[in-house]
């Protein structure tokens, strides 16, 4: 809900006023306003809460609900912390109702950096004072001090120390005896503005036409949702990055949301390139310096353009004028945990409440963004070709039923040869296994028994290099047992399928001479080690990249000519709703790092199934006849984005309980025209972090307001406190 004018005027001593806190309550809490205070809708303030005071956001005017005689006062407000902008209020707002998340769990990821609230403490330098006195003793460790300050500029103390080559007590002797003062230095900007008018690549004539249309979306000024489509390697980065340089222009703040941190090496590079510094960079890697820093200069309005992951999407922009959404068809844009909200969603709707431009930019659009541009609610650019005259990959499915990999090994003889042929030419080959580890499955060949996870329902994945047995899901760890607990045999146990690791073993077999590099979560450790990785690539230290989809997106790697998917089929396999399209997105984007430059590509997809229609649309480069018959199947269905789907996922670390409250939720669905609810069931993963797991699905029509309908159901039931309720509206996994 925005705020009306009445909201927006000061609230002054004596009234009440709302304040939302950053925990996962229904609402603001009313307070008093003390007598020569004056309070505004967004601004901080401290407020007590039972024994406690904590930090809140004013919120508006307070009700009449509570008896004027049980409200505390505000205890103070903030005077130095930026106000949350009336746009931040309002989308805080929207996504808590759209996603029925308590208005406080929201807001904290507003205010997640609560240091930066305080100004940062002024940086200290030393400066010249007075000459020595005559008679007055000048060590050479002084003179070299006095004459570096001779200039009238003031140092660091640091910086003074090393240039001098002295120790900080000959400082503080210094400024003891009057020589050198202390003096507050002029804070530097955080972030550089960047040089818009620094000359870009050359632009062909598709480019240039999409720069010139996304130009003309923020002359406008208004509100639109534009989809970049263009085939991989086509330059669409550097067609969005035209709109962020008229943004800029414009003097307005810029926001670039990429999928994963690891993408962010390779994309930061490209923009200094472009624009001749870094931009402000938000993810999980972050110290926490650097978010407080990041945190408030965004605040400020000092940092012209943002690049981060999703949660970049809620921070304090105060004038946030063009939000750019790369791969926008990336699952990793849902949040599954805490508010469960698709980045790539909301940040429509953000740009919808600022009322300025969006940009979605895919070589795979979802389905959603195409039913949407289609049905003319989103424009598309188009760009059909690659930069530079380079040719899209041939594309063939290897037929794993008649070219079987040799006992043991997952590398078919087309493809072992396809790398043999690389190497020899001197050109990079990329092997893709969408499975991180050295194999997925242990089990103990005497009796069978496989290696679980007491915490949750999966198998435990090998870490052969780590000497580990890991579960990915709550990151459980222990060492490979020698002797199996449920039948006593000793040294029974055997790995049973691929994953990177055992293939980088595999690869090391048939290609000894093949320099190789290991590129998953697991190996990177955050954006400095992945931008190390993409150097040693770019430069020909690696023939042969072996990843999972990290590696799928964004890279750009010049004498890659050959992609090698060892199971193609894997993401089919689960019954999920977009698996097919999650599917084909993966390995499109996987094949599209082959070939972007001069030399030709080819990627080999490994398949039990080369007729499937993913498989299929792959190979005949036919993508949209794909998306007609997916989206044709999800319109029979009702399915998203056809119809609406809300999940409603129980938990307990008590199965009885789980087991009660999923069935009383049940009894109490919801029923009418258009509505249906499926469950409850066991989930898939029915045992996660030691917490038991029951699912409900509702389904309805498209035009169905589901969000009144799932709190009404809700308000029914009485969840204990030993269980959970999670809704997720617009579900991605079904998990």
């Amino acid at each position: 809900m925005m705020a009306d004018d009445a909201s927006i005027q000061a609230i002054g001593g004596g009234a009440r006023v709302s304040v939302l806190l950053p925990l996962p309550l229904a609402g603001p809490y009313d307070y008093l306003v003390p007598e020569g205070m004056t309070l505004r809708r967004g601004e901080f303030v401290v407020v007590p809460l039972g024994p406690r005071e904590l930090l809140g956001v004013v919120w508006g005017k307070g009700t009449e609900d509570v008896d004027e005689a049980k409200l505390k006062p505000v205890v103070e407000r903030l005077e130095e912390a930026p106000s949350l902008p009336e746009a931040v209020l309002g989308f805080v707002d929207w996504v808590a109702t759209y996603t029925l998340s308590p208005p406080g769990a929201v807001l904290r990821m507003a205010m997640s950096v609560p240091a930066a609230l305080m100004p940062p403490r002024p940086a200290i330098g030393y400066r010249f004072a007075r000459m020595p006195e005559p008679g007055e003793r000048v060590t050479p460790q002084r003179r070299r001090v006095t004459e570096l300050l001779a200039g009238g500029v003031a140092w660091l103390p640091s910086d003074l120390a090393r240039e001098a080559g002295v120790g900080a007590g000959v400082l503080k002797a210094m400024e003891k005896d009057g020589l050198i003062e202390r003096v507050e230095l002029p804070s530097a900007p955080p972030f550089e503005a960047p040089d818009v008018d620094r000359p870009g690549r050359i632009l062909s004539d598709d480019q240039a036409a999409a720069a010139a249309e996304l130009r003309q979306r923020l002359a406008e000024g208004v509100f639109s949702v534009t989809l970049l489509d263009g085939v991989t390697g086509s330059g669409k980065t550097e067609v969005y990055f035209e709109a962020v340089a008229e943004c800029v222009r414009r003097g307005r703040q810029a926001l670039v949301l990429l999928p994963e941190i690891a993408l962010s090496a390779e994309w930061l590079g490209r923009f200094e390139t472009r624009f001749g510094m870094r931009p402000a960079v938000w993810h999980s890697d972050l110290t926490q310096t650097e978010r407080r820093t990041a945190w408030r200069a965004i605040a400020e309005g000092k940092a012209p353009v943002v690049v981060g992951a999703r949660s970049a999407l809620f921070l304090p922009y105060p004038d946030l004028g063009l939000i750019v959404v790369d791969e926008e068809h990336d699952p990793a844009f849902k949040q599954e945990d805490g508010v469960h909200y698709h980045a790539r969603d909301m940040a429509v709707v953000r740009a919808r409440l600022g009322r300025f431009p969006i940009v979605l930019s895919s070589a795979t659009p979802s389905l959603e963004s195409h039913v949407n541009e289609t049905t003319g609610r989103y424009r598309r650019l188009h760009l059909p070709d690659r930069h530079a005259g380079a040719q899209l990959p041939e594309i063939r499915a290897i037929d794993l039923r008649r070219e079987k990999p040799a006992s043991q090994r997952f590398l078919s003889p087309p493809l072992v040869q396809a790398l043999a042929e690389t190497l020899a030419a001197g050109e990079q080959s990329l092997l893709f296994l969408n499975r991180r580890g050295y194999a997925p499955l242990t089990l103990c060949r005497g009796c069978g028994n496989r290696l679980a996870c007491p915490n949750c329902s999966t198998w435990l994945v090998e870490h052969r290099l780590a000497g580990r047995l890991q579960c990915h899901h709550c990151g459980h760890s222990a060492r490979r047992p020698s002797v199996c607990a449920s039948c006593g045999a000793e040294d029974a146990f055997a790995a049973c399928g691929p994953g990177v690791e055992r293939l980088a073993e595999e690869l090391l077999a048939v290609l000894p001479e093949a320099r190789f590099a290991v590129m998953t979560s697991d190996t990177i450790g955050g954006p400095a080690q992945a931008e190390e990785l993409v150097r040693s690539i770019r430069d020909g230290e690696v023939d042969v990249v072996i990843g999972t989809q990290m590696v799928a997106k964004g890279h750009n790697f010049p004498k890659l000519t050959l992609v090698g998917v060892v199971d193609a089929d894997l993401g089919l396999e689960g019954g999920d709703l977009r698996a097919a399209e999650r599917t084909y997105q993966l390995l499109h984007q996987v094949a599209g790092r082959a070939g972007r430059h001069v030399r030709p590509g080819r990627v080999l997809l490994q398949t039990w199934q080369p007729e499937n229609r993913v498989m299929a649309a792959l190979a005949s480069g036919d993508r949209d006849r794909f998306l007609a018959v997916e989206a044709a199947e999800r319109e029979a269905a009702g399915m998203p984005p056809y119809g609406r789907l809300v999940g409603l996922v129980i938990s307990s670390h008590d199965q009885q309980v789980a087991d009660t409250v999923a069935r009383a939720l049940a009894k109490s669905a919801p029923r009418g025209e258009g509505i249906q609810v499926l469950g409850p069931a066991p989930a898939p993963l029915a045992l996660l972090r030691g917490r038991h797991r029951r699912r409900l699905l509702l389904k309805a029509d498209r035009a169905t307001r589901v969000q009144p309908i799932v709190a009404e159901w809700l308000a029914r039931v009485k969840i204990p406190g030993t269980a959970r309720v999670q809704v997720d509206v617009d579900p991605y996994s079904f998990l």
